[in-house]
């Protein structure tokens, strides 16, 4: 075995001919436990005679060289990052920003760096509230990583306290815009569900089809179709192929506007967890390739209202979607 510590060196014996390489492993390097090495052969960080293995039943090779390499830690707490924020308002008790697609609320598996905490962090320098944690400071409400528009963080315990309070109160005025196929039926009107995890697929949320049930949680969204773009081929006249929806919030559960527009029967355009495929009638139609480049769920968080969590100030924050979403709604208007 090697000296160095980031790496182990290892020649398999005799003794070991035809064992189960994650055992091997855990036998021969007691300071990793067997799920530990199963998981570092799982995710490529041994070769096997210079070539990668990532099965851990493979069998043992005597005379083979076995070289494992664990990643480097994680950082434990999330570093300040000189990263570009759009701030719309701030004070010594919260910061309101246009959060871009494609930035990470913040660090988690994946995703430890380039998120808004670690943007926040450096913007803000300690001034962050530390109720929500080392990996969270100030973070009382979330978008998802393709989802852009209008969050608000708190800088101070107090803050973080009344916003708290006042999203759970359901007492925040939030709307978003969303580009989705079709059009939802009715075209207007009020959708109350309760969401829980897929059983079919843990990284996807669900709507429970018993009304009786009390599993997952409740979800409310308030919807209006803004406008419809074309006509869907093969059906009725005034069904659009994909339409601009504003959806509003009565309550925020994880992925909640995707899978009720999505349960609707008009998943957002884009979205690569409830999109059901990539709408090929509009394909076929985008010349300049607008709708095929565009690689996100078609979301944006267009207001954000509420009363100052410390002043009591009404305070309204509205911002336009970004180029991407401008660029895909401007070539549905062409339809």
């Amino acid at each position: 075995m090697s000296d160095t510590p980031d790496f182990y060196e290892l020649e398999a014996d005799a003794a070991a001919d035809r064992e189960r390489l994650d055992r091997y492993l855990a036998e021969a390097i007691p300071e990793l436990s067997r799920s530990r090495c199963k998981a570092l052969i799982e995710g490529g960080h041994l070769t096997v005679d210079g070539e990668p293995v990532t099965d851990p039943k493979h069998k043992v090779r005597t005379g083979s060289l076995y070289v494992l390499t664990p990643p480097e830690p994680e950082p434990a707490t999330p570093e300040p990052e000189d990263i570009p924020l759009d701030v719309l308002f701030e004070d010594d008790d919260l910061i309101v920003v246009n959060k871009a697609a494609g930035m990470t609320v913040h660090p988690a598996a994946g995703n430890w760096s380039g998120t808004l905490v670690n943007a926040l962090l450096h913007h803000c320098a300690d001034s962050l509230s530390g109720i929500g944690g080392v990996q969270r400071p100030g973070i009382v409400h979330r978008l998802d990583k393709d989802t852009s528009g209008v969050m608000v963080v708190a800088k101070s315990d107090r803050a973080h306290q009344g916003l708290s309070e006042r999203f759970a109160a359901h007492d925040v005025e939030r709307a978003y815009l969303a580009v989705v196929r079709t059009a939802p039926k009715p075209r207007a009107g009020r959708l109350e569900t309760r969401l829980a995890r897929s059983s079919h697929d843990r990284k996807k949320f669900a709507v429970i089809d018993d009304p009786t049930s009390k599993a997952g949680r409740h979800a409310v969204t308030n919807y209006e179709t803004l406008k419809g773009f074309g006509q869907e081929p093969g059906k009725g006249v005034g069904t659009p192929m994909a339409s601009l929806v504003e959806c509003r919030l009565e309550t925020g559960r994880t992925h909640q506007i995707r899978i009720h527009m999505a349960h609707l029967g008009c998943p957002l355009l884009g979205d690569p967890v409830y999109g059901h495929g990539r709408a090929s009638p509009l394909l076929r139609l985008d010349k300049d390739k607008l709708f095929k480049e565009f690689r996100r769920q078609a979301l944006h968080a267009a207001v954000l209202g509420f009363a100052h969590p410390v002043s009591g100030e009404a305070l309204r924050f509205e911002t336009e979607p970004p180029e991407d979403m401008q660029k895909l709604i401007g070539f549905l208007e062409t339809l």
